[in-house]
């Protein structure tokens, strides 16, 4: 009897889950491991709320992605009997240097994503707690929204098990990981897991375990993140009120109403300063305070003296052309590279794994736009 294909997958983050998860789905046996476990405060994938939106500007391949995952998130929600995706809608706000979100639009329409273009007069009917100084105009995506983060990766994790795959909290030791095929991985404690092939998708520790093959190419960075209380009784900058936005006026800035009474969530979307994702201090910095209140007192008035409710400091690992590493190790034909979700990769998790699942259990090659041959143009 043939015996089945073992694959390790070292990371139980949005790529490293699904990726599991579709490895077993398509028959093979599948070990899961994480240091510190799925959706951590150290893990990229961690937090509360991620958005998921098909807006991504001309020439890509992430909004038809991201039209298969939002179909993969809602197929497993109704599988595990619980709500991840909420479709409250995302709003795009354009200022005069449009060329974004006019770029986008071609790529929505051939994605079949439902969006409408609203003049900055209909954003202030149907909206009128924020202020529109500077917008000209918007993408309203009604079927999109946001997504839990750390209760997705748990969720996955939980679905995962149940349908036979095995996880171990353990950490790996980046000794010998590039010496060519691996027989074995070593792991803090003496202890060593064998499997047929590797599945690296360790976020930020990408650069760490692979300095020789990724080194820069993977850029963690911090990334300050803030919730603010809106006014008792005031129902305007909830979930049922307002959608997730956007706005690259100046700084590509966003934000995620509500969340089950967590405020007012806003972040600035511009890469941080570098940033170690195992010792770094998540302490905001006071200058990104100061301008997320300018800037939350700018857009939406209301909020102008919101007293800050919570901050955290999670960090984006970033490719230099912010697109996904998913590759084979040169030197390591049976160890496969998957990370650099700059920011944008949680939504597309789903989606990901299955890509990857399929190119591991195929042996098959991977498309160029992914591959770490680009690093060396």
């Amino acid at each position: 009897m043939r015996l089945k294909l073992h694959v390790a997958v070292i990371g139980a983050g949005a790529f490293g889950g699904w990726t599991a998860l579709h490895l077993l789905r398509r028959g093979a046996r599948v070990t899961l491991l994480d240091a510190w476990g799925p959706g951590n405060s150290r893990a990229s994938s961690g937090g509360e709320t991620r958005v998921i939106r098909g807006t991504y500007g001309p020439n890509q391949p992430y909004t038809k992605m991201a039209v298969r995952a939002r179909q993969l998130w809602q197929e497993n929600e109704k599988l595990w009997h619980c709500q991840l995706f909420h479709p409250i809608g995302v709003l795009w706000l354009a200022a005069a240097d449009d060329q974004f979100e006019r770029g986008s639009l071609p790529m929505l329409r051939e994605a079949g994503i439902r969006y409408a273009e609203l003049s900055a007069q209909e954003i202030g009917q149907r909206w009128p707690q924020i202020s529109l100084d500077g917008v000209q105009w918007g993408i309203h995506e009604p079927e999109s929204g946001f997504l839990k983060t750390r209760a997705s990766c748990q969720m996955v994790l939980e679905g995962f098990l149940r349908e036979g795959g095995e996880y171990k909290q353990a950490a790996v030791v980046a000794q010998g990981l590039e010496d060519g095929k691996l027989k074995g991985l070593p792991l803090f404690g003496g202890s060593k897991l064998v499997a047929d092939r590797y599945v690296f998708a360790c976020g930020p520790w990408l650069s760490k375990l692979f300095p020789k093959t990724i080194g820069d190419f993977i850029r963690p960075t911090k990334q300050d993140v803030f919730f603010f209380g809106t006014p008792a009784g005031d129902d305007r900058f909830s979930e049922r009120n307002l959608p997730v936005w956007a706005d690259q006026r100046d700084r590509f800035m966003y934000g995620i109403p509500g969340n089950e009474g967590r405020g007012f969530k806003i972040a600035d979307d511009t890469r941080g300063a570098d940033f170690d994702p195992t010792t770094g201090e998540r302490v905001v910095d006071a200058e990104s305070l100061k301008a997320i209140r300018d800037y939350l007192g700018f857009r939406f008035p209301a909020l102008k003296n919101a007293p800050l409710l919570e901050s955290r400091v999670c960090q984006y690992e970033n490719t230099p052309d912010d697109h996904f590493l998913v590759d084979r190790h040169p030197a390591a034909e049976n160890i496969w590279l998957v990370g650099g979700g700059s920011g944008h990769g949680f939504k597309h998790g789903p989606a990901l794994g299955e890509m990857v699942a399929e190119l591991v259990m195929a042996d098959k090659d991977p498309d160029a736009l992914f591959r770490l041959a680009r690093a060396k143009k």
